[in-house]
Order: structure tokens, then sequence, then C-alpha cells
């Protein structure tokens, strides 16, 4: 599936020494817009999703090529290995970065400074070099040393005390977001960062660093809860799925099965009123604005619930959208993959795997008319580019290349 035509980051080199989700997240979706792409692993073991499941259908534990995980944040690449414990890897990373335009890496606070392959030391060898480092909690400050994850990120950061029921509700207490998302949106962030300094590198010609971490991006990401915090000393508690700003709002059960709603504004409760057959309920003093129904949600609730549970799901939702009124189904990912709004829209890319034939993933959600998104690269086997891309950028003939693997160099 390439895309024809010169693709926006095409001629960009980037050197992806990052694992796991985030900073392998952020180099795809720059490979995915055209950059070149070289993923630096470690000889022998690699990126460490290659070892976590879930495995695909085929595939097992070991040191191959089929871990989901590892599926899901490195198409589009070249995979390298080298040791850059080893002072010959790291002499060889050295090597590409001066053929790089970007370098991506998610090391503690100072590891890569013992290879001699920090900021300070690359920028040295190429000025114009744009080099991102994403920890948990930045290059600054008392936690900078400290080890992050998605998880305890959504902890430390607020996310976990607005997610979940309410206490003394039935599964009440503070919850974990399902998906790993403020790992997602720190690669997000992080290709962002690295298009905007490119782009004042193509101004100056200057390089710069980057310094990305989970918690900060945890924190900016708290929206309108964070500011009206800041702004009144109020601290937001756990809604479940309704909203805390407008009613009605959240799951709903019908006659068989449940339904996501949301009204947002006055209009739309008025419709929803109509709906359910109860168009006086709009003009009830306890509803009449979003505030207040928000502050009687419970007794609001204790009207609408029985009326959409005598309905079945289809028959809300087809009436519920010839009057333009939000809902949804609480879809699993089977009934995800058969919608089909998602099918029109071209949400998975198939691969051919030689272990594993056909591989579907998720597509990339951007849609450009004139620089498409390519999927010309499926996930590459550890260190599958190794020698080509020795040979290419560095010029090292099959003897010198040889040498350095009998070394430890590569692998």
């Amino acid at each position: 599936m390439m895309a024809a035509g010169v693709q926006a980051l095409e001629g960009v080199r980037v050197l992806d020494l990052s694992r796991v989700l985030a900073g392998p997240s952020a180099a795809q979706t720059l490979a995915d817009l055209g950059a070149e792409v070289i993923k630096i692993e470690r000889p022998a073991v690699g990126d460490d999703t290659r070892l976590m499941g879930p495995h695909f259908p085929g595939g097992t534990g070991e040191l191959v090529n089929s871990s989901a995980y590892f599926w899901a944040a490195n198409r589009g690449k070249r995979s390298v290995a080298i040791d850059l414990a080893n002072a010959e890897g790291a002499d060889l990373v050295r090597g590409l970065v001066a053929k790089a335009d970007v370098l991506i890496e998610n090391f503690k606070v100072g590891t890569l400074e013992r290879y001699g392959l920090g900021w300070r030391d690359l920028a040295a060898i190429n000025p114009r070099l744009v080099y991102c480092s994403i920890t948990g909690f930045g290059l600054t400050g008392p936690y900078r040393t400290r080890a992050g994850y998605d998880s305890i990120i959504q902890a430390m950061g607020g996310l976990m005390s607005l997610t979940g029921e309410p206490d003394g509700q039935p599964g009440g207490g503070p919850q974990r977001a399902g998906v790993p998302m403020i790992d997602i949106l720190t690669g997000l962030y992080a290709s962002t960062a690295i298009l905007a300094a490119l782009r004042h590198r193509d101004r100056s010609g200057a390089g710069q660093q980057i310094d990305l971490s989970l918690l900060d991006v945890m924190v900016s990401s708290l929206s309108y809860f964070a500011v009206d915090h800041l702004a009144s000393g109020r601290v937001p508690r756990r809604t479940g799925s309704r909203n805390p700003v407008t009613h009605p709002s959240g799951i709903y059960a019908c006659r068989d099965g449940r339904i996501m709603i949301i009204a947002g504004n006055d209009d739309q409760f008025r419709r929803l009123c109509a709906v359910l057959e109860m168009p006086a309920l709009a003009g009830d003093p306890r509803f009449t604005s979003s505030p207040l129904r928000v502050a009687n949600h419970a007794a609001l609730d204790a009207v609408v619930e029985p009326a959409i549970a005598r309905r079945t799901v289809l028959d809300c939702l087809t009436a519920f959208e010839a009057v333009g009124l939000p809902a949804g189904p609480i879809n699993d990912l089977g009934q995800v993959f058969a919608d089909p709004q998602v099918q029109a829209r071209g949400a998975v890319v198939h691969f051919d795997d030689p272990d594993l034939g056909d591989v579907a993933c998720l597509a990339s959600p951007m849609r450009m008319s004139q620089t498409p998104v390519r999927y010309d690269g499926r996930p590459a086997q550890l260190g599958e580019h190794t020698r080509e891309t020795l040979s290419t950028l560095l010029g090292l003939g099959d003897e010198a290349i040889d040498a350095l693997q009998a070394r430890g160099a590569i692998g």
C-alpha cells in the first residue's frame, strides 16, 4: 500500500534508540509521514516489546517478530542491532548520527552520557541534530532519575483520581485507563515537537534537544479540570461514565444492552425528552439548564432510566440519530472493527510477514490529500538491516562488518 508521490518527510533520517511505546510510536508517526527511520536495537534481545505478549497466532514468546505490542509501534522502520555499551558499537552510532536529522531516545537520565551518546556529545558531531529525550519525569527536578511507567504516571498525575466510579458506589475507587494513553499522548507530543524543531532547523541551521516527560504530558492533559482547580481550589471527584458538566450523560441500560448518551446542551435535552415521549420534563425547573441537571442528576436519571430501559439499543440509536442527539453503543473490539464507519475510513492495514503471513494492523488516523501516509514497511526482524545500513551509510565492507559482529559490537 505504498502511496505515490513525494512524502511529507521524505529525506529526513531518524535514529530511533527508544523502546516500548512512547518513543517508538513517535518514530512510527515520522515513518508514516515518509521519514527514513533506523531503529537501533540491542543484539540478541531487541526492543523489550519483542518478548511481550500478546503474540499473534503461530508466534511464540521466543525472540521472533510475533508480538502484537511490537507491531503496534514499529512499522516502516529498519532494524539495526548495535550494542551501545560496546565502544565500537557506540562509535557506529556516532557515525550514523553524523548522517541523521533526528535521534529519539528514552533511556534513564545519564545513561547515554556514559556511552558518549548524550546530547552535547552528539551535537558536537552534528549541530543540526534534533535530539528528543523522553523520560518519565524529565531531565530536571527531584524525580529526574526515577523510572516512569504509564500506570504510575496516571496515578501521580491525577488521571486515576478522575477515572472510575465514585467512592461508595459499586466498583468505586480510582481506575487506570485501559489503554496506555499517556505513553500514546507522549508519542504524539514528541512527533509534534520534532517537526517543530526541524522547521526551526530549516530556518536557522541549528538543532536542539527536546526534553519530554510522561508526567509533564499527563499534567498538561488535565485540561479544564486542572484550570478550574487552579482558579477555584476545588478538587474534582470521580463521576464514572457521567460527564461532570452536562446531563443526562453516561451509560444507560436498554432492554437488550447498553448505550452511551450525552445531551450536551439545553436543545439536545429537549430533543431527548421529546424522543422519550416526556416533553414536559424539559420544563421542570430542576432541569432547565446544564448546571441544574448536573446538580440534580440523580432525580433526572430516576425519570430517564426507566424510559430508556423499555426500548432496545437499536430503537434508541435510531430515534436519537433522527433528531441529532449524540449516542453510541458500547462496542467491544470485535464490534468496533465490524462497524461500517470504521471500515469505510480504512482503519486497518495489512502487511505480509515472511513468518506470520497476512497481519492486520491499525492505520494512522491522519488523512492528507497531498502527502498521504504510507504503509510500505512491516515491522522488521531484529537486526534485519544491520549489514545493509552499515554498508550503505558508513561504507563498511563485509569483512569489517563480520569483525564487528565477532567482537560483539553488532548483532
